[in-house]
């Protein structure tokens, strides 16, 4: 083994290395400090974070393996978003949590990292900080919560919320009913138990080589999951010794294969905001084309909700995602590697399907293309994408007059108005929802449909965002338009009545104005009005230099790797 980062704290016999050992002394043996690797682990627990609270008793399982393989265990708690919790939007953070964790790695005496996360942006963070400070790093997802269960069938987490909560407005379920609801869905710890973005952004780090193989999707309350926390803290030693670093094992290779597990899997759509993040911090050249070239026509094999009918628990006990690769084997690359030195493909010779039902076949499908589409048009000049397996066939080729709302408060405002000029075949347009328009980029483009529809018995309309929307959404919904409204697109410029046109076969997405009538318009004064202004702070750092969706919505100063050197010592 070379020497290790952390000898540059501990090793000498000067005032500095005397200051970091005694500090750090508090019982531990003078040996913890010669030559074992210091393994931090960065937790995203927190009470506040409900999908992640279960996972101090992981990092616990994580410490007994780093100290079985010689290693010395350190607790690093780190910035936690949740989903649920967090306002506006807890994607206006996930930047601020990478840069922080990426700083706390550099600063520290620490050698490798286990990185702990499950909510939505917490294993995208981590992912993000891992490839900027380039340190030894393995990914152990908290795993999805059990199977909910209401009216005698299954309950999604999430997907359960927006359907139950149109039956509400369609006046199909009753308020009592939809109440009682909240305690079957979530009836365990772990995150959400449909293929949203938690259950998505685990799968995808396994493909993409950061989780030892086989071990996401493993639920959290399985002591399966324990034992796989316990291997990846011994794993975590082995890293250091090796120097396996993410820029040893992270190539274009590990993203072509992300990108086809992120289409079988029927995976959220937020996957593709984060992936062009993590690969723009490894210096990769990822592109929204480059999901449409490789991932818009894999096969969809997973029958889990939103698109399908399953839950994780039944992904899990039917094989998961090592069944899944398998089934698509042909379309990876048999070179990518790993956290554990070896090819992903090497994992798929033992993987089986043990339920048909919830893994398809290649030769059954649960869609045949299914994967992520991105539109491109006068209406998304740098690109915009939708989910055709979560969308309604019928209209994946549509035309339709545009109701324009400027802010999610003005649609909400509006929305369940019954004068509202609108009827099925309208196009839902909401703009201002952007990074830099609201800002943060919420989960906000599967708008409900309006009540007087839903009492007609409409389910779905065509829907255009700027923002994003849930994992565990559904719907025709073309969302991270780009360039957004706030940042100059052409969204700002769609008026109540114009035409949109969507055809996803032909990747299309326009508004039926000619360009020099586009050229001659101005945002109207209650667009400009509905962007954030932000003065201070966080937001206004994050408006001033988040990018566009289409490349990641990072900030700008923080694309590229920095490595692990500290630029000053301590004196």
């Amino acid at each position: 083994m070379e020497r290790l980062r952390s000898a540059q704290w501990y090793e000498g016999q000067d005032r500095n290395a005397y200051i970091h050992r005694a500090w750090m002394r508090r019982g531990v043996p003078g040996d913890a400090f010669t030559g074992r690797p210091q393994i931090a682990i960065a937790n995203t627990a927190s009470d506040l974070t409900p999908c992640n609270a279960h996972l101090n008793e992981v990092a616990a399982s994580v410490r007994n393996g780093v100290y079985e393989a010689g290693g010395i265990p350190l607790d690093l708690p780190v910035v936690s978003l949740g989903e649920t919790q967090v306002r506006p939007t807890a994607m206006l953070w996930r930047n601020m949590a990478a840069m922080a964790t990426e700083e706390m790695l550099r600063a520290n005496p620490v050698d490798g990292v286990v990185l702990l996360g499950g909510c939505d942006k917490t294993i995208p963070s981590l992912l993000m900080a891992a490839a900027s400070v380039d340190l030894p790093a393995v990914v152990v997802p908290g795993g999805p919560m059990l199977n909910g269960t209401f009216r005698g069938g299954l309950l999604g987490c999430g997907t359960g919320v927006w359907q139950l909560s149109e039956e509400v407005r369609a006046g199909t379920l009753s308020q009592e009913q939809f109440t009682r609801s909240e305690s079957a869905m979530i009836r365990s710890r772990g995150h959400c138990n449909t293929m949203g973005t938690a259950s998505t952004m685990a799968l995808v780090a396994e493909a993409l080589g950061t989780v030892v193989p086989g071990t996401a999707g493993t639920p959290a309350p399985d002591s399966r999951l324990l034992e796989a926390a316990h291997h990846a803290g011994r794993l975590a030693v082995d890293m250091v010794g090796a120097d396996r670093r993410p820029a040893t094992f992270l190539t274009e290779a590990s993203f072509r294969n992300a990108i086809v597990a992120l289409a079988a899997i029927g995976g959220s759509t937020n996957a593709v905001v984060h992936l062009l993040a993590i690969a723009g911090r490894l210096g990769i050249d990822l592109s929204l084309d480059d999901f449409d070239r490789i991932g818009s026509r894999v096969p969809v094999l997973v029958d889990l909700q939103p698109a399908g009918r399953f839950l994780m628990e039944d992904f899990h006990r039917a094989g998961g995602l090592l069944a899944v690769l398998r089934e698509v084997r042909d379309l990876l690359d048999p070179d990518a590697l790993t956290v554990t030195g070896g090819p992903l493909a090497a994992y798929l010779d033992d993987a089986e399907i043990w339920d048909g039902e919830v893994i398809r076949t290649r030769d059954r499908p649960l869609v045949a293309e299914g994967g992520i589409a991105v539109l491109r048009g006068n209406l998304a000049p740098d690109g915009a994408l939708v989910k055709p397996a979560a969308a309604s066939p019928h209209l994946l080729r549509h035309r339709g007059r545009a109701v324009v709302f400027d802010s999610i408060e003005d649609f909400r405002a509006r929305i369940d108005d019954p004068d509202l000029d609108v009827d099925a075949d309208s196009v839902l347009v909401l703009r201002g929802c952007g990074p830099r328009g609201y800002p943060g980029m919420p989960e906000v483009a599967n708008m409900p449909l309006p009540k007087k529809l839903l009492a007609q018995g409409v389910r779905d309309m065509v829907r255009v965002c700027d923002g994003r929307m849930s994992g565990t959404a559904y719907g025709t919904v073309v969302l991270h338009v780009a360039p957004e409204a706030a940042a100059g697109g052409p969204l700002a410029l769609v008026r109540t009545g114009d035409f949109i046109t969507l055809d996803v076969a032909a990747r299309r997405i326009d508004v039926d104005v000619p360009d020099a009538e586009l050229a001659r318009r101005a945002p109207d004064k209650a667009t400009v009005a509905g962007f954030a202004a932000p003065r201070r702070g966080w937001e206004r750092l994050y408006v001033d230099h988040v990018r566009q969706a289409d490349t990641g919505a990072d900030l700008d100063f923080l694309v590229g790797s920095s490595g692990s050197e500290v630029s000053r010592e301590s004196h």
